[in-house]
């Protein structure tokens, strides 16, 4: 069965930076698998290693050493052009700092990597809008970022991340400039669509926010010190 080959596989994962007398290990042999249709936080303070382990799993990095599967697709071989092709198609991006184009509205934010993807320009549109209805923002799609509210810019960041149907979902502290309501909407958005089948890593330093999810993987010194909740 198809299932039954995890999502993501991660075996003996080591990354280094400035291999040799000054080297600091940022993954120190880290094995992981994520099975489609999970809701996992990885935690760790800051220099924990999670940052590197969320730029592995995003295909923005590659390891030094060990390997990365990705719906059965070894990452670690890939050129830069494959690598920037799975991020394109298997991976939606959600960033702390929203990362819109001030320029464009809400719309052409959201059309911004289907257009990257080849698709038509009407179902470019088609996708947006649907994306942002179900972000809760039909009523302000002609809007641009700085005639929204943060929370509503990080809306709009999900309905870009999520328009092309990506199977990861991949949040990077995502609720870190939000104020305290704008942070409940936006875990239950992402909770909404780890209930629709998608597969949503949430990365974090927060307990709290971590505690949202089914699975808790916890990061320190480049290792997996704990991983709670996993079936």
């Amino acid at each position: 069965m198809e299932n039954e080959i995890p999502l993501i596989s991660i075996r003996d994962m080591c990354k280094v930076y400035n291999p040799g007398e000054n080297e600091v290990w940022a993954l120190n042999h880290v094995n992981l698998e994520i099975g489609r249709g999970e809701l996992v936080a990885i935690i760790g303070q800051s220099g924990s290693g999670k940052s590197t382990l969320m730029n592995m799993l995003g295909c923005l990095d590659i390891p030094t050493s060990g390997t990365y599967y990705l719906n059965g697709v070894n990452v670690a071989t890939l050129t830069d052009n494959q690598l920037s092709d799975i991020r394109n198609r298997e991976i939606g991006f959600i960033f702390q700092g929203f990362n819109l184009i001030p320029g464009l509205n809400a719309i052409e934010n959201v059309e911004v990597p289907l257009f990257y993807r080849g698709v038509s320009k009407k179902e470019q549109r088609e996708l947006s809008v649907a994306a942002l209805t179900q972000v809760g923002l039909a009523h302000r799609l002609e809007h641009r970022p700085s005639q929204m509210s943060g929370g509503q810019q990080q809306r709009v960041a999900i309905a870009r991340a999520i328009a092309a149907a990506p199977p990861v979902i991949l949040a990077d502290e995502p609720t870190g400039n939000l104020d305290t309501g704008a942070t409940k909407e936006i875990l239950q958005i992402l909770k909404d669509l780890n209930a629709g089948g998608r597969t949503v890593i949430l990365i974090t330093h927060d307990n709290e926010i971590a505690a949202q999810a089914k699975r808790v993987i916890r990061i320190s010194d480049g290792k997996v010190e704990s991983d709670t909740g996993h079936s």
